[in-house]
């Protein structure tokens, strides 16, 4: 009896968080498939990093053969409680580095002296983005909803690994294309939930400048109308002829095409990323350029820049620099990438194998929002590639009731941009003067926007 009496105190004092684990690790039945190392120095940053940083692989599939590449920033706060935000860049195919140093990563927002209040993790997804691979010519393959089911898993196994933050809040985020994927892996932790395997405390998501449907573009034309890069005639002339429809004209509608090719010459000239911007080269600049901007901004120095270069008219160009950065095998060193698993580094690899089986989140939207989840959608406001007015279109159709309306959100003192909130608690928010992707262009706004949603204050 004092045997079993002191086994029945030993099972309650049972730490919430190591049962979690046992839960997790009895569901799947496997130790952790993961390879994870703490990085503390970084080629081009003097002196330890300031902030703690782990790298590692993480194998998702039945044969765990492909192996997802992430990086992990700790919060400076209170990691044990403070929410963990998984971050997919968009693409799809865009490495999870464009989000850690010209995003919401810990360079960039860091380089602005702000302290984290939640640990964020971006990831390597699908196959063959940054430094992910695939091991077998079948793991190779990749979708919209194999996107999902791996990001789900991935984060299942991740949190086997690091028991201390299952029982934290956990928020799923991108930007761009993630807009697809997001509500679906979103949808998959909550279905997994409901089935009963051990629990992620899932409790909502954000998604900036998001992809939802193939209609997004259309909304270039009425956006190129409202900021005043088109005639009032131009655009009576192309409602009139393409009936709304500027993404998939019929090639029999001459007057459409005609119209069409009279609104891309005069925003030919414009960065539909941001229209406030230079219109620059992206990823691949020519060689006398890349050669200059090598010898102004060797690897050596090139964090200590906080990839913010003033000298360089052109923001673009910092995409360039850090795959010139992420190229050297010292970085690949530090950052722990296995050698041989992966050829040349792109910041973002479209490969054309890609299924968009996904053709539009707007019903996944609606599903997460009768569960109740919470979300932020925000857009830059000169963004041309998914402009603000297709987004605030499909968040109507969900048919919500208004609960905070149109008003000005402020930053340092300034208006940031506006937002309004919805009844299934969704906000959104635009951030003025930011493009394709917001957090780029408006570091400071996007950062002080996401902590008062983030920490559930108004924004």
């Amino acid at each position: 009896m004092g045997k079993l009496k002191s086994s029945v105190i030993s099972s309650n004092l049972v730490d919430r968080g190591i049962l979690l684990f046992l839960l997790l690790l009895s569901y799947y039945s496997i130790e952790p498939a993961s390879c994870a190392s703490r990085v503390k120095f970084l080629p081009g940053f003097e002196g330890p990093l300031p902030f703690v940083l782990e790298t590692g692989y993480v194998g998702v599939g039945e044969s765990e053969d492909v192996q997802t590449f992430y990086y992990f920033i700790e919060s400076d706060n209170n990691p044990k409680e403070d929410p963990l935000l998984l971050w997919l860049s968009g693409g799809p195919g865009c490495s999870g580095l464009s989000a850690l140093f010209l995003e919401i990563g810990g360079v960039q927002w860091r380089s602005t002296q702000l302290d984290l209040q939640e640990s964020i993790m971006e990831q390597d997804l699908p196959v063959f983005t940054g430094f992910t691979y695939a091991t077998t010519e079948l793991a190779a393959q990749t979708s919209g909803t194999l996107l999902a089911r791996q990001a789900h898993q991935f984060l299942r196994k991740w949190l086997i690994g690091h028991p201390k933050f299952v029982s934290n809040e956990v928020y799923i985020a991108g930007d761009s294309y993630s807009g697809i994927p997001v509500p679906a892996i979103v949808q998959e932790i909550a279905q997994g939930n409901e089935k009963g395997f051990p629990r992620i405390n899932i409790q909502g998501y954000l998604l900036g400048n998001p992809m939802t449907t193939r209609r997004d573009g259309n909304y270039a034309i009425p956006f190129a109308h409202g900021m005043a890069l088109i005639s009032d005639e131009l655009f009576e002339s192309l409602q009139k002829n393409c009936k709304g429809n500027y993404v998939d004209v019929d090639s029999e509608n001459v007057l459409c095409y005609k119209d069409m090719d009279s609104f891309h010459k005069l925003v030919s000239g414009l960065s539909h990323y941001n229209i406030l911007e230079p219109l620059c080269e992206f990823d691949h600049s020519t060689p006398p350029l890349r050669r200059s901007l090598i010898e102004k901004f060797p690897g050596k120095h090139f964090l200590k820049t906080d990839l913010k270069l003033p000298d360089v008219t052109c923001p673009t160009y910092t995409s360039f620099l850090s795959a010139y950065w992420a190229n050297d095998d010292n970085v690949r060193t530090a950052l722990n990438v296995r050698k041989g698993s992966i050829g040349t580094w792109i910041r973002c690899n479209h490969d054309e194998g890609f299924k968009s089986d996904i053709s539009s989140s707007i019903e996944y939207h609606a599903n997460l929002s009768r569960k109740g989840y919470r979300s932020l959608i925000y857009s830059g406001d000169h963004d041309m590639v998914v402009p603000f007015l297709g987004t605030q279109e499909w968040i109507r159709s969900l048919n919500y009731s208004i609960v905070d309306d149109w008003r000005p959100w402020n930053s340092n003192g300034q208006v940031g941009g506006y937002t309004r909130t919805y009844s299934n608690q969704m906000t959104f928010a635009t951030v003025k003067g930011a493009g394709h992707t917001a957090p780029m262009y408006k570091s400071k706004e996007c950062f002080d926007m996401f902590s008062r949603w983030i920490s559930k204050r108004a924004l």
